[in-house]
Order: structure tokens, then C-alpha cells, then sequence
């Protein structure tokens, strides 16, 4: 394999971990998550750019989505189950972060496209490789 087809595969993973993190995200739930958690750890001999996205992606889904997940279930056990105001505080939480979540997936697709570097804010920092 020449120099430029490995960066071509090595972009084509990266995009792929990217695409996936977005559609475990909005599409399908814990499948895709499944597909890329399969791809982070099959994946063993990859190049720098792949290796960042995936090690990135893989690690805020699980970050991120035990966050939304670990959040919402302490506001749920904590509050009012009638409450109109917990609800609306459970709404606004995960319409927050998981839009957020979502405009940083498509930062880093965008990255991954054009072959560089992306660490997530806040989340992502611990899985820098």
C-alpha cells in the first residue's frame, strides 16, 4: 500500500468513526454505537488521524451518553415526578447537551473530511491519544 492510499483509508476511518458517533447520536441509538465500539477495538493497526477520531469519538459517546443518562436519571429520583418544573428542567438538560453533542459530531466529521486533528471540548480531552 503506497504512502497516499493508507492516508485515504486512514481519512475513510476517521470519517467513519465521526458518522457513526453522529448516528448513535440521532438515527439509531446503540446499534451504531455497537458498530463503532467494534471498530475501536478491531481496529489496532491504523494511522494517527483514524486513531485520534476513533479514540475521540468512542470516548465521548460514552462519556457524553452516560452524562445524559446519569443526569436526567438524578433529576428524575431527586424531584417531583408530578412536577411540571422537573420536567421542564429534564427537557432543557438533554435538549441542551445533546444538541451540543450533536454540533460537536459535526465539527469533527468536518475535521475527519478534511484530514486533521480534533479533540471534543470538555469531554474529549481524556481520550486524546
Amino acid at each position: 500500500m503506497t504512502a497516499g492510499e493508507a492516508q485515504a483509508a486512514d481519512r475513510r476511518l476517521a470519517v467513519w468513526a465521526e458518522t457513526l458517533y453522529l448516528v448513535n447520536l440521532m438515527l439509531a441509538p446503540g446499534l451504531a454505537f455497537l458498530v463503532l465500539a467494534v471498530l475501536y477495538f478491531r481496529a489496532r493497526r491504523v494511522g494517527p488521524l483514524a486513531r485520534n477520531h476513533l479514540s475521540q469519538a468512542f470516548g465521548v459517546s460514552l462519556l457524553g451518553g452516560g452524562l445524559l443518562v446519569a443526569v436526567v436519571a438524578l433529576l428524575v429520583a431527586f424531584g417531583d415526578l408530578s412536577s411540571g418544573t422537573l420536567w421542564m428542567w429534564v427537557v432543557l438538560y438533554f435538549t441542551f447537551i445533546h444538541s451540543t453533542l450533536i454540533l460537536l459530531g459535526v465539527l469533527g466529521l468536518v475535521k475527519a473530511m478534511n484530514g486533521e486533528h480534533f479533540v471534543y471540548p470538555l469531554l474529549g480531552r481524556p481520550f486524546a491519544p
